[in-house]
């Protein structure tokens, strides 16, 4: 079982040994520390946290302090379905991963704000001829007069991302362990400093 937490810094371009060009996303990668090991009898399944990420001590309440006692002052507690090999105080880095690795990525999508039916839902729009007036981007009819309400799940406008997104069989294209850092092939979802999950098979 493969996996790491990192950030999200910024796309380029690499090329191959034969010239051709790919698309990629730099990572800041681990290391992480092994915070606890959850168990079926204990939990009800297994699992395992991780911390990630530096943050200040006046920031971290007091059953956190003792949950992490001795550990490290982690920005990020997330966990992982599995055990593996792994105990409590162990580390996890980018050593873990190889070129030519194929993972799955999650992360939080950037955030568009109040969004309109064309850009949140790919509504194309009323006719902008035939003596329509105002309605190029207007969502038109919301229901009948039969049932005399809206029903729920109807696409309308509203706050569009901030979504929690995940691509799948993405192609890792370096892994450095002594810059922390992992490079994969295609998107990545969020920002620059967002949050990346990253599971291998």
């Amino acid at each position: 079982m493969k996996f790491i937490l990192g950030t999200k810094q910024y796309m380029t371009q690499v090329f191959d040994e034969e010239g051709r060009v790919h698309p990629v996303t730099v990572l800041d990668a681990g290391p992480m520390v092994v915070t606890q090991i959850k168990d079926d009898e204990k939990d009800g399944y297994s699992a395992v946290q991780v911390g990630y990420g530096d943050r200040n001590e006046k920031n971290i309440n007091k059953p956190l302090k003792g949950h992490l006692k001795d550990l490290g002052l982690f920005r990020y507690l997330r966990e992982f379905r599995g055990t593996g090999e792994h105990k409590k105080g162990d580390k996890v880095d980018v050593s873990a991963f190889e070129k030519g690795d194929v993972v799955e990525v999650s992360a939080v999508s950037k955030g568009k704000g109040f969004q309109g039916t064309v850009k949140r839902h790919g509504f194309h729009g009323g006719p902008r001829s035939h003596g329509q007036k105002h309605s190029e981007r207007a969502p038109g009819s919301i229901g009948a007069t039969g049932p005399q309400r809206v029903f729920k799940g109807k696409k309308m406008s509203g706050r569009m991302g901030t979504d929690r997104v995940t691509v799948k069989n993405l192609k890792v294209l370096s892994a450095d362990k002594e810059k922390n850092q992992l490079i994969i092939k295609g998107a990545i979802p969020g920002r620059r400093g967002t949050l990346v999950e990253v599971r291998g098979k």
